[in-house]
């Protein structure tokens, strides 16, 4: 099945060209559009300060990020995590910017930006002219905020993971019928919204020991 990742930062500030750097990394892996449990997440050393409207954003101080590891030292471990899969984050450009950013100073192969999947683009798309912000989505398909006081990456992640599920057709997307081979044993389309819609095509033994269930009924209604 499809892997993928889902990942989010926190930073100094919006520009990594005027010198903003990324404070915390979380990714989250995918397969068949839902979690596994298999996570990344680190707080890392800027190597500057922290501006206090940073702070109150994401509420990490210069002090919390004291003795953490710098970019550099976790740049591969990152890299090994996300593999060549599609990322997935919203409002990519802003995170893709900023690790790109981040591994070009670190000497290290920066992200394509044809492994990016915005999932603001794909609000923007389905609810035109609405909020989008991950708030805004979580609000909408009923997940819940209550944990969410301040921007941490890793909850971010999974917040977007439940919003993205739901972007995605919602949790029965795809079904999970898998035929031993990895293949769907079925007929699949593109239903109302974009939504991937499984045709499940059952076997001849399957049809015949339905027949024989239904040989036994009294007067089935379907016959009539």
């Amino acid at each position: 099945m499809k892997r993928s990742i889902l990942f989010d930062t926190e930073t100094t500030g919006l520009d990594p060209a005027t010198g903003d750097r990324v404070i915390e990394i979380a990714a989250l892996e995918l397969v068949g559009d839902l979690p596994t449990g298999r996570t990344f997440h680190t707080l890392i050393d800027p190597e500057r300060d922290v501006p206090e409207e940073a702070s109150r954003v994401h509420g990490f101080t210069r002090a919390d990020l004291e003795g953490k590891p710098k970019f550099a030292e976790v740049a591969d471990d990152f890299l090994a995590f996300v593999g060549d899969d599609p990322l997935i984050a919203h409002n990519a450009r802003f995170d893709f910017g900023f690790m790109n950013a981040e591994l070009k100073r670190a000497g290290k192969k920066t992200l394509g930006l044809d492994r990016m999947v915005d999932t603001l683009d794909m609000a923007r798309e389905r609810f035109p002219g609405m909020p989008n912000s991950l708030d805004a989505l979580c609000r909408r398909f009923g997940v819940d905020l209550s944990a969410r006081t301040t921007h941490n990456a890793l909850l971010d992640c999974k917040l977007l993971a439940d919003v993205y599920v739901e972007l995605m057709g919602g949790r029965q997307h795809g079904l999970g019928l898998m035929a031993e081979d990895g293949q769907l044993p079925s007929v699949m389309y593109e239903g109302p919204m974009n939504r991937k819609v499984v045709r499940v095509q059952p076997t001849p033994q399957e049809l015949a020991a339905h027949a024989a269930f239904v040989a036994g009924l009294k007067e089935p209604i379907w016959e009539h």
